[in-house]
């Protein structure tokens, strides 16, 4: 019960009409969070957000007043900067809090839970002094659907308010509905802390991300950038992880899109890739429809799985956006919408913004995340300041994208049929392959998940990461559970979706990509019809591969396109030796993991043999007719 001390520190802290707005709410349990930390972190004032019209453009218009964001020449469109160093997530203190003797494994970046709750609380006292306290709701999924999740924020910035409010749907009034039963709701807690003269916040030495799965609260203090204080993100994705895991769901880092195929037909999948390895592409491409570019939620469902987006708007890299490659989210970013720019190039004579390859030229000055730029700008280690950070983002709405899916909102969620998992892999992976059955995708596809590193952003060019599911920096519960958790996933499930690799960066000896960026569409179209049997398939060591005639017809059909069978044979040849080593690595990994599945390294272990059985029959490099048995 809630404490009437508790009621007399709401009463004392909030006016009368903010305490009405939250009193509304019959729930006990939130009015102890939000009195416990109220006093923690004392405000000079709190704002209560429902869904009203008025109090989210109190949102947006407070951001603009305080200097966090700056209002731009398109109506809707506003800039934020975040610190000189507070560009990304903050991986080394982004930690899970574990009680003392637990432990979640090697891969996971872990802290004591009752020294980091003493040192967080430290961090915290009195840090909102002088700042407003915004109280937001939101729901975690559709509304008044079982997969959804409550949430609330509490944060002193209103840029990271604003952003919430077009990136997730409003929850006022599902909490007024649910009540006292809604007792397992996320809690977010974030602080940006002393302000310097830009309104960037001061203390990035006392930069905390933590994360208690057990409680289901974020603490985030003295940081901006989106990544680390927009908590109902990839901080609630932790907390989701280890809810889904108790509960017998599944939360993935991945897109939802449906394709269409015949008669009108539209056939949904889930996709999940690390960075820089054709996600947003593949989820943006034209003619298809779009769900969510992120996260999904996975649950059966009378033998289906279905999946719903927690999330209603895009947080994206915006690095590279043109209208040649991204004719949708260009003409987004063009029009009068709802979106916050974020460490891009404010060009201040026309109000207008410039980010890395937008166009050709390069303004000759603005105001960035340095503060004024100029061509040729160095920071204090020499090194050159670009116009715009590579991580510069946009925020905007998916209803304000021309495909957005009209089952986007939809409660019960859409059927999933296919899984696609994609990887930066220059010599193993072909384009496309299909996993001969579930457990067969999960572990040689899907957990043997791999991205190649670049020479820009390491100076050693094509060194694989270990990567599975392209989840491994959001997983809260210990690897070998989170992969048996997703092996038993298909029981019940009446038929499996089917389980799909991709990579689009495979080369040839000359060191070109074998796939040109618009081939993603054929393998999508391929994919759809194969989920529905409508198409047939050569069974090779490592799965199920496209057969040439196919493909040949798909990219007349679609891109009325030749489509030459060297280009078939260079692209799908499996190149065993290659296979092989990655199957070794990937043993590897899976050794140093406590609790790994017995299946993991049985099943790896038979590709690997089915490998060497067929390069002892043929050779290391083997065409795709070579498994053909028709001919």
């Amino acid at each position: 019960m809630i404490m009437n001390s508790e009621i007399e520190i709401l009463k004392t802290r909030l006016d009368k009409v903010n305490f009405q707005k939250l009193a509304r709410i019959n729930n006990p349990k939130l009015y102890q969070f939000i009195a416990t930390y109220v006093e923690l972190l004392n405000p000079e004032r709190l704002f209560i957000v429902t869904d009203s019209k008025e109090d989210l453009q109190y949102i947006r218009d407070e951001a603009l007043r305080c200097g966090e964001e700056k209002e731009l020449a398109i109506r809707g469109h506003s800039v934020h900067f975040d610190g000189y160093n507070d560009q990304a997530r903050d991986k080394e203190n982004t930690k899970l809090l574990i009680p003392k003797g637990d432990d979640l494994g090697p891969c996971i970046n872990t802290t004591d839970k009752a020294k980091a709750l003493l040192e967080i609380r430290q961090i915290m006292k009195n840090i909102m002094q002088g700042h407003t306290l915004y109280v937001l709701f939101f729901s975690l999924g559709p509304i008044k659907s079982e997969f959804s999740i409550p949430s609330v924020q509490l944060t002193d910035s209103s840029y990271v308010a604003h952003s919430e409010t077009i990136l997730y749907r409003p929850g006022y009034e599902e909490f007024r509905r649910l009540g006292e039963k809604n007792t397992g709701f996320f809690k977010f807690v974030h602080s940006q802390g002393q302000l310097d003269e830009r309104q960037n916040s001061k203390n990035i030495s006392q930069r905390r991300i933590y994360i208690d799965t057990q409680e289901s609260i974020v603490y985030s203090m003295n940081t901006q950038y989106g990544g680390n204080t927009i908590g109902l993100k990839k901080l609630a994705m932790r907390l989701a992880i280890h809810r889904a895991s108790l509960e017998g769901w599944l939360t993935e880092h991945m897109f939802i899109m449906g394709i269409q195929g015949s008669k009108n037909r539209i056939t949904y999948f889930t996709g999940a890739f690390p960075s820089l390895c054709g996600k947003t592409s593949t989820s943006m491409i034209p003619n298809e429809s779009i769900i969510g570019d992120d996260i999904a939620y996975l649950r059966k469902k009378d033998g289906d799985v279905r999946a719903v987006n927690p999330e209603k708007g895009v947080f994206g890299i915006i690095v590279g956006i043109n209208p040649g490659d991204d004719p949708i989210i260009w003409k987004v970013l063009s029009q009068p919408h709802e979106i916050i720019f974020s460490n891009v190039l404010l060009l201040t004579q026309n109000k207008d913004v410039y980010w890395i390859d937008k166009e050709k030229d390069v303004p000759q000055g603005g105001i960035n995340y340095s503060g004024e730029w100029w061509p040729g700008k160095k920071d204090v280690q020499n090194r050159e300041i670009l116009p715009s950070h590579k991580n510069a983002r946009f925020t905007v709405s998916l209803n304000a994208l021309e495909n957005a899916d009209p089952k986007l909102n939809d409660p019960n969620g859409v059927v999933v049929k296919g899984l696609i998992y994609g990887g930066r892999d220059s010599d193993a992976w072909p384009p496309l392959r299909e996993s001969f059955n579930w457990s067969h995708g999960i572990i040689t596809i899907a957990g043997a998940l791999e991205s190649e590193t670049t020479a820009a952003t390491l100076g050693k060019e094509s060194v694989p990461k270990f990567n599975p599911m392209s989840n491994l920096d959001f997983i809260s519960i210990p690897l070998g559970k989170y992969i048996e958790n997703n092996l038993n996933f298909s029981q019940d499930l009446k038929p499996c979706p089917s389980i799909f690799g991709v990579n689009y960066f495979l080369k040839g000896e000359d060191g070109k990509f074998l796939n040109s960026k618009t081939d993603k569409a054929i393998w999508l179209k391929w994919m759809e019809l194969r989920v529905h049997k409508e198409v047939g398939a050569l069974k090779t060591p490592i799965g199920y591969i496209p057969r040439y005639k196919d493909l040949k017809e798909l990219f007349k059909q679609i891109q009325a396109r030749h489509y030459s069978e060297d280009d078939y044979n260079r692209q799908f040849a499996l190149r065993v030796d290659k296979f092989i080593a990655k199957i070794c690595r990937i043993i590897k990994v899976y050794q140093k993991i406590p609790k790994t599945p017995q299946v993991v390294f049985k099943v790896l272990e038979e590709e690997k043999e089915r490998l060497t059985k067929a390069k002892d029959r043929y050779a290391d490099y083997i065409l795709p007719e070579k498994f053909d048995e028709s001919r």
